[in-house]
């Protein structure tokens, strides 16, 4: 017997199961923890239990965190799939891949799911298809929500007249280049560090797991990361007045964002679908579509995270508006901003239902949205028209064509240089696989979902910054 009396009795107290993991976390405690208080240890040990997967490095504790980890593996049954897949909408379905299908087909099977839909944007991911929304019965799937969490769009739309723009062209581009910050882990240090009560929520104190990513949001607050992710200055047009945003007839000048929730949101997704994969054990073709029940402390603990993820993402946006704005001068005729990556809670044919839109923007009755083109394509400003067949969405851009690697090996630096001469933009970073050939036409994909939004306002882009090396991890 140990010195501090922990018996096996103590460890089934705590919610240890029966069998391997008791007696090596016996042994642990008699070899490493004779000289440390027992209800300290009991702390330790509970924890263990509680968060296996986070203690799998640690040298003294692993052993106990393998073994109750190979427990719940062979504790948990297979899920079954349903045999016949649900129908789902499709939009835009002659010009979508196979393997886009095949994926929504997988998530249709799930015994959680209600309904589906594909939007005309959609194109294969991980887990649900990108363009890819999926209503569920009282569970959150981290890849049906994806990992870039609460990844948006954000419009300002200034008094500036199109005239004064094209006058005024490089101190525009100086304070783009000033005033944002892309690539892999970066964001602004010293003075240029970015403030938000964002960072103040207590949430970021609601487990150990989210206090400890603090210091990386504090870092990369208002930056923008990497891949298909911009800051672009461009004309916007509207045809006619609106009255809800009370913005005349008339081009005005623009500023479009798209990223996400940086490292913070990437780590969380991460955490959680590992998490999700070790208890919701479905067939291997399913295996990144593991969902989490949000009655269970770990789907709950997700829903808080994912929500505060999206939180930092829009003060990101909000950070790199409000600097440009001030930059610039001019008033701030409308601020639209959307989301997708994300997960809410919402009604289906009268039924409570949580709604995953991976790459889909939401499109409710009168819901305002903003989807984007590509770097010398237009972008629109739309008004959801609340379509139920389509769980309320639209396409959250044009949707990629060309795989990266595709677009690399396929396209020229000649090619992308006479098309950005053509349409007349200026571009800072980005790499072959950005070009606009790499994307669908988004005229077509409009076209498309012509039942799903009204169009107030067309975007063109004039100055667009990406990251420079095509960095895409957080």
């Amino acid at each position: 017997m140990n010195k501090l009396n922990i018996n096996g009795e103590d460890l089934l107290e705590l919610g240890y199961p029966e069998g391997k993991a008791i007696g090596t976390a016996i042994k642990a405690v008699e070899q490493n923890f004779e000289d440390t208080e027992r209800e300290e240890v009991l702390a330790i040990l509970l924890k263990v239990f509680q968060y296996p997967e986070s203690f799998l490095d640690d040298k003294v504790l692993s052993p106990i965190a393998n073994d109750l980890i190979e427990k719940l593996k062979a504790d948990t049954a297979e899920i079954a799939l349903k045999e016949n897949a649900n129908a789902f909408a499709v939009y835009g379905e002659e010009n979508i891949e196979q393997g886009a299908f095949d994926q929504m087909k997988v998530a249709m099977q799930l015994p959680v799911t209600v309904a589906g839909a594909l939007m005309p944007d959609a194109h294969q991911g991980y887990g649900l298809p990108i363009g890819g929304v999926l209503a569920a019965n009282n569970a959150v799937i981290p890849y049906g929500v994806g990992v870039d969490i609460g990844c948006r769009m954000a419009l300002s739309v200034f008094d500036i007249p199109e005239s004064y723009f094209l006058e005024n062209e490089s101190k525009f581009k100086r304070e783009l280049i000033a005033w944002t910050k892309f690539g892999a882990g970066n964001g602004w240090e010293g003075r240029n560090k970015a403030e938000h009560s964002v960072l103040d929520s207590a949430a970021f104190n609601a487990t150990p797991f989210i206090k400890n990513l603090h210091d990386k949001a504090v870092h990369q607050l208002g930056s923008s990361g990497g891949g298909n992710h911009f800051v672009e200055w461009g004309i916007i047009e509207f045809e006619k007045a609106d009255e809800a945003l009370n913005i005349p007839k008339g081009k005005y000048v623009a500023l479009l964002t798209h990223s996400g929730s940086r490292g913070f949101g990437a780590t969380v997704a991460g955490h959680y679908t590992k998490i999700a994969k070790e208890v919701c054990n479905l067939p291997q073709i399913a295996k990144n579509l593991a969902y989490l029940s949000l009655d269970s402390a770990e789907g709950q603990e997700y829903w808080l995270a994912m929500n505060l993820a999206g939180d930092y993402a829009s003060a990101c946006h909000e950070v790199i508006h409000n600097r440009l704005t001030a930059a610039i001068g001019g008033n701030l005729l409308a601020r639209v901003e959307n989301h997708h990556n994300f997960a809410w809670k919402e009604k289906y044919n009268g039924q409570d239902v949580i709604v995953h839109r991976k790459g889909a923007t939401p499109a409710g009755k009168n819901v305002l949205g903003i989807i984007p083109g590509s770097m010398t394509a237009p972008g629109f400003l739309v008004r959801g028209k609340g379509e139920e067949n389509s769980i309320n969405s639209a396409s959250h851009g044009a949707g990629r064509l060309m795989s990266r690697t595709q677009a690399i090996k396929t396209i020229t630096k000649s090619e992308m240089q006479k098309a950005l001469k053509d349409n007349g933009v200026t571009l800072i970073g980005a790499g072959l696989d950005e070009a606009p050939f790499a994307y669908k036409d988004i005229n077509m994909v409009m076209a498309a979902q012509s039942d799903l939004v009204d169009v107030l306002a067309k975007f063109t882009p004039k100055i667009v910054r990406m990251a420079d090396d095509g960095s895409r991890e957080d």
